[in-house]
């Protein structure tokens, strides 16, 4: 039988590889990265470092056993970002090697093991970051402390960096670390007034400004990709909305004892998980109805977790478990063909097929 011949109706943008797409979401995190650096030290820069080497010697590991070409797949700068996101993700001040055993887990066995970029069910960074907080939870929930935005006052010196990451030299590290705002509401004495929620913010143990600078910098970011669109904003609002509309139910309900909508969206690692983790092209929903739920359904997570769960923020584990559903949420969420009536959804058996 003859086939017809035609040629693909696609165009092909230039620039629009994936090396490049990688190069703009690290760029994206640039902000972030300046603002985490100012307010929290060098220890973030220092982290980078070795997390984009290891990530770099794993991913090449791997090529290597596997007999893949290194120059082809190391250029597509996904390990490289794989290293620069879990960098961020962790706290300035933490033994190396735990950066190294993070950036490796996340690389060798959450990318590498499943055959590469766009074939992991998870995201690799959210996979790294979920292994040192459940194994290693003091380190990973530790940050140097701010008070009033002052540099050169509220955080270490280059080298006092260099010795407590490699463990030569300080011992008065404590004074200098602290929970997350989100830890120190998880774990309040007895119910928490208005006065006594507001008062949160005077204390240089919560960090409030922080990390209200640091996520507002994420979004900046995000907001960049979104121009470029890299991404699309259906994730990243389903989350912000979901994350919002169920914490202000539940302030609503019990204003003495809840924390804000507000408090929540600008604390821990909100803007940086809507827009640089779950916008993951690999392990998220396709269609842009399936991106509504997926982020709906980790702006949920997120709250719940924060809320009543073991861990003060919910992120990694609300991501990971949506990259779950997400084959699940594609299968009913297909857009409609062109040329059909009404999209596919759901089981066809016997004579519905």
């Amino acid at each position: 039988m003859a086939l017809l011949r035609i040629t693909s109706p696609h165009t092909q943008r230039a620039g629009r590889r994936t090396s490049w797409v990688m190069q703009m979401v690290i760029l994206a995190t640039l902000p972030g990265l300046l603002v985490q650096t100012w307010l929290f030290g060098y220890g973030t820069l220092i982290n980078l470092v070795i997390a984009t080497i290891t990530a770099i010697a794993s991913e090449a590991l791997v090529l290597k056993l596997r007999k893949r070409s290194l120059s082809f797949f190391l250029k597509d700068y996904s390990a490289l970002l794989t290293g620069i996101l879990l960098a961020l993700a962790i706290p300035p001040i933490v033994p190396w090697w735990l950066t190294v055993t993070g950036v490796a887990f996340a690389v060798i066995v959450a990318k590498q093991l499943y055959g590469g970029l766009g074939n992991n069910p998870f995201n690799p960074a959210m996979v790294g970051y979920a292994l040192l907080l459940v194994s290693f939870p003091v380190p990973m929930t530790q940050w140097l402390t701010v008070s009033d935005l002052s540099l050169a006052q509220h955080t270490l010196p280059f080298l006092d960096n260099i010795k407590a990451i490699f463990s030569t030299g300080i011992t008065n590290i404590d004074a200098y670390t602290m929970a997350t705002p989100l830890d120190a509401f998880k774990h309040k004495d007895g119910l928490m007034s208005d006065e006594a929620f507001s008062s949160i913010k005077a204390l240089k143990e919560s960090n409030l400004d922080a990390m209200l600078w640091v996520n507002l910098a994420y979004l900046v970011g995000g907001l960049f990709l979104i121009y470029l669109r890299i991404i699309t904003w259906h994730a990243p609002v389903a989350i912000l909305a979901a994350l919002s509309v169920i914490a202000g139910f539940f302030y609503l309900i019990d204003i003495s004892n809840a924390a804000t909508p507000w408090f929540h969206l600008t604390t821990g690692a909100t803007m940086f998980g809507a827009f640089l983790i779950a916008t993951d092209p690999v392990s998220s929903c396709t269609s842009n109805k399936g991106k509504l739920y997926f982020g709906a359904g980790i702006g949920i997570l997120i709250y719940i977790i924060r809320t009543w769960g073991g861990y003060p923020d919910g992120i990694a584990f609300a991501v990971l478990l949506m990259n779950f559903a997400a084959p699940f949420i594609d299968y009913y969420a297909q857009p409609r063909t062109y040329g059909h009536k009404k999209a596919k959804k759901g089981l066809k058996t016997g004579a519905n097929k």
